[in-house]
């Protein structure tokens, strides 16, 4: 029986993905004057903590890579953010049916604020985690174990939905049901071979899975 629904923000609820595009390639333009990284690699990174993905590029400056992607990315924010077809519906129809719903995000929670008001969709969720929360983050199991604790469920009467590999590992380590979302902009067959226990091709989905 699932009680509560953890969901990732990004490429999941809401459509982030030119916006996080287009972040990385000011970044690398910016800091290391290079336009041949390809959307290709970008697109890999999708999905877990910045500061990871910076390291892979240079260690020795992760905090100077990391702030001129915020700078791009906060003050392009509200004109690449986009609404995913069925989500506001479907938030909705899980409050008004007493499923507990919460945020398990990579993301700054100042910036994951930003995207619910901005779409309207902070009322939904009684709990929100995001890296400020835990020692470990995704793929780790402790965010999504962190949503269940705030919520009152059991990670076994939980589903984390998610549209990275990332999501799925953090789900299946916290002992939750784990979704993931067929639009996502990663390598569909790559991330199958993660076992997710459903998928769906868009957000109402969900309904018929709980």
């Amino acid at each position: 029986m699932i009680e509560g629904i953890l969901f990732d923000l990004d490429g999941t609820l809401i459509n982030t993905n030119n916006l996080i595009l287009n972040s990385f390639k000011h970044t690398f333009k910016t800091y290391f004057n290079n336009d041949d990284i390809s959307d290709e690699e970008i697109v890999k990174l999708f999905g877990e903590p910045l500061h990871k993905s910076m390291e892979k590029y240079d260690k020795e400056n992760v905090d100077k890579l990391i702030d001129i992607f915020h700078e791009y990315n906060e003050n392009a924010h509200d004109e690449l953010t986009e609404r995913f077809e069925g989500v506001e519906e479907t938030l909705n129809t899980l409050m008004k049916n007493g499923i507990k719903l919460a945020i398990v995000t990579s993301k700054r929670k100042v910036m994951v604020e930003r995207g619910l008001n901005l779409l309207k969709l902070k009322k939904y969720f009684q709990v929100i985690v995001t890296p400020e929360d835990t020692k470990l983050h995704k793929p780790f199991g402790e965010p999504a174990l962190k949503a269940c604790e705030l919520l009152h469920i059991s990670p076994s009467n939980s589903l984390m939905v998610g549209d990275s590999h990332n999501d799925i590992l953090c789900g299946k380590n916290a002992g939750s049901k784990t979704c993931l979302v067929n639009y996502t902009v990663l390598p569909l067959d790559e991330l199958m071979k993660y076992s997710p226990d459903y998928t769906i091709d868009n957000m109402r989905d969900i309904l018929d899975i709980v």
